[in-house]
């Protein structure tokens, strides 16, 4: 349980110190002082654009679509801004140096931010797919008031942003979340923007409104729960399918630099298509909606599932620094205090050391789940075999917690 009084909590706005928030983009007021007239700098904050990074983040047919721009003001502009921000090479060890700015946002559990390599990180974006009732939202919310905790509680010390495309987000579980943490509900929620989108124009329309938000205030992590839902009731069947994932892939485009731009995190939720392709061996043919579009975008894939009863299983589907893992979210009567399933766990152990085909070991996982045994886990890749490290959380009514809290 971690505990912070509400004065401390308090301070997340007005005490945050934002020194290093200075380095992590440069105002488009600053262009004012290159030779950019005033009124050009005013046209770009109305279309969307208050740093000079996003506007280096646009190309030059965009920037002239915008009325009143033309193509030699454009050249103008992007040349003053060349000279405030460096948009070409750097060496290995200056990137290593710009990484050590990655704020990682607890979850909650230690066994997701394990899983995770200490948790949800900015700059990146995080997909979390599954089918309904896997535990998505919650982590949403959980990580609603996590993001507000303290650097040095593992938290993002800023705001959040909460776009809505489902209508699940709900202010009153925040309300036992935050308590949970020992922070005032009221002063958790006033961090929290929130808006409902209804269609995939109105959501795109959401994100450029949120630059000239973060390029104010201490935003931390945006939500978006869920990524595809409006995109599948918008389009429909295949006639429309190119035009689903050009638009897609522009929303997807536009997350990732937002949390480049303003060093922030972004989870965003995604849905499941069945898979009939997947084979008679494979129990749960699903996969995640969006196709390879989605796939590229996301830094961090996590696969959210229904276990037997109420466990939940969360794998680390994808990412480009973290292992292949699993951790199982396990109902308070099972997990630690049942010596039947601790038993089982020796005879897996014990059976996993030894030279058996990885077919018996395969069956042997297949029949413990039904008896009580909850920390089977396999993996088979050919003629290899081998166990992954396995992490125990659960869904509690203060959010993402560790299975012994």
């Amino acid at each position: 349980m971690i505990d912070l009084k509400s004065e401390e909590q308090l301070q997340l706005v007005e005490g945050v110190d934002l020194d290093d928030e200075d380095d992590c983009f440069e105002s488009i007021d600053k262009l004012i002082a290159q030779g950019i007239n005033a009124g050009d700098v005013k046209k770009l904050q109305d279309a969307g654009i208050y740093t000079c990074n996003g506007l280096m983040m646009h190309t030059k047919k965009n920037l002239t679509g915008i009325k009143g721009l033309s193509e030699a003001k454009v050249d103008k502009i992007c040349e003053a801004a060349e000279k405030l921000i460096n948009t070409g090479y750097i060496t290995g060890s200056d990137l290593l140096l710009r990484r050590k700015s990655v704020i990682k946002i607890t979850t909650g559990s230690q066994a997701l931010d394990e899983l995770l390599g200490g948790g949800i990180e900015t700059l990146s974006i995080t997909e979390a797919f599954g089918e309904f009732r896997s535990g998505k939202t919650q982590l949403a919310h959980t990580l609603c008031v996590s993001t507000q905790l303290p650097i040095s509680m593992r938290g993002g010390n800023g705001k959040v942003a909460y776009i809505d495309t489902e209508g699940t987000f709900r202010p009153d579980r925040i309300v036992p979340i935050a308590e949970r943490f020992g922070m005032d509900p009221g002063a958790v929620l006033e961090n929290i923007i929130y808006a409902r989108a209804y269609t995939y124009e109105h959501q795109y329309n959401l994100l450029l409104g949120l630059a000239a938000k973060m390029s104010e205030e201490p935003f931390r992590l945006l939500i978006v729960d869920s990524i595809i839902a409006l995109f599948r009731v918008d389009f429909s069947g295949r006639g429309e399918l190119a035009e689903r994932q050009q638009k897609l892939a522009q929303m997807l485009s536009r997350l990732t630099k937002i949390a480049e731009e303003f060093n922030v995190a972004v989870y965003m939720t995604n849905q499941v298509i069945a898979d009939p392709g997947g084979g008679v061996f494979i129990s749960d043919p699903k996969k995640p909606a969006g196709g390879h579009v989605l796939a590229h975008a996301a830094t961090i894939r996590l696969m959210l599932r229904k276990g037997k009863g109420e466990q939940r299983v969360c794998k680390v589907f994808d990412a480009p620094n973290l292992p292949e893992a699993e951790a199982i979210s396990l109902p308070r009567p099972f997990g630690r205090h049942n010596s039947f399933s601790f038993l089982l766990k020796f005879i897996w152990d014990s059976l996993a050391a030894l030279p058996f085909p990885a077919g018996f070991l395969l069956l042997f996982s297949r029949l413990a789940p039904p008896i009580g045994f909850h920390h089977c886990n396999y993996l088979t890749r050919a003629s290899m075999f081998s166990l992954h490290k396995q992490h125990v959380f659960q869904i509690t009514p203060g959010g993402i917690a560790d299975a012994k809290d």
